[in-house]
């Protein structure tokens, strides 16, 4: 329990830190506490939400006093270096890139120094861990961005990003599920659902997961079922 920081975050939340920044070794300590508190079942938990370096633990204070809340996470705490990291699973989303797709491809080739189809060659080339999921359902912050097209988020973002469009923000990409307002640079769209809210579960990878993208055409895009337009 020495290695965690724990916040009070309101009545019946605790964010508990386990480290700095976005870090993969941070993080599969994240994802073993997460599973270590799932395992337990406890009544008064209601929600473990890993993230980049921190877990967020819902909890019922009705059910649980301060000090057992404190007492369930150091069990855990000290199973934490022998918890096998869960199982990831790889999920495959196909990307047609550029153009109407891609509107800010060409932006990024030029901040970067690179051809286009350079910048598809290593955006294709990663495999993606998934450190956290929000701002929007389903909306997957994702690390290991090689270094050569890292790029600054737009000065002024766009009010509407189309659903299935994929960005660069610094070192992360990731991918819109809706439309709604961004500002990562956009390089490309997958014609893939991605949240579907009467499916269970909604969207198809959860934090820990890792995710490859793979080049399509325009047609291959439109045969997929994907529109044009946001």
């Amino acid at each position: 329990m020495e290695a965690l920081q724990v916040r009070v975050s309101g009545d019946r939340l605790l964010i508990v830190e386990l480290g700095k920044g976005i870090d993969p070794v941070c993080n599969d300590r994240v994802h073993r506490l997460a599973a270590l508190l799932t395992a337990a079942q406890h009544p008064a938990v209601e929600a473990v939400v890993p993230s980049y370096c921190t877990l967020a633990l819902y909890y019922d204070p009705e059910k649980i006093t301060w000090h057992a809340l404190i007492d369930l996470l150091r069990r855990c705490a000290r199973r934490l270096e022998t918890e096998p990291v869960p199982q990831a699973h790889v999920v495959e989303i196909p990307v047609c890139y550029g153009g109407v797709f891609g509107p800010d491809l060409e932006a990024v080739a030029v901040l970067a120094g690179l051809e286009v189809e350079e910048v598809i060659r290593l955006h294709c080339a990663g495999y993606y861990r998934i450190y956290a999921i929000g701002f929007t359902p389903g909306f997957c912050y994702l690390g290991g961005l090689d270094p050569r097209i890292h790029t600054p988020r737009l000065k002024t973002p766009r009010v509407l990003v189309p659903a299935g469009s994929v960005g660069i923000a610094g070192g992360q990409t990731g991918v819109y599920p809706l439309a709604g307002p961004g500002g990562w640079q956009l390089i490309g769209r997958t014609p893939r659902r991605l949240f579907t809210p009467d499916r269970s579960p909604p969207v198809p990878y959860q934090p820990g997961d890792t995710i490859c993208f793979r080049p399509i055409s325009a047609e291959q895009f439109a045969r997929l079922g994907g529109e044009e337009q946001g």
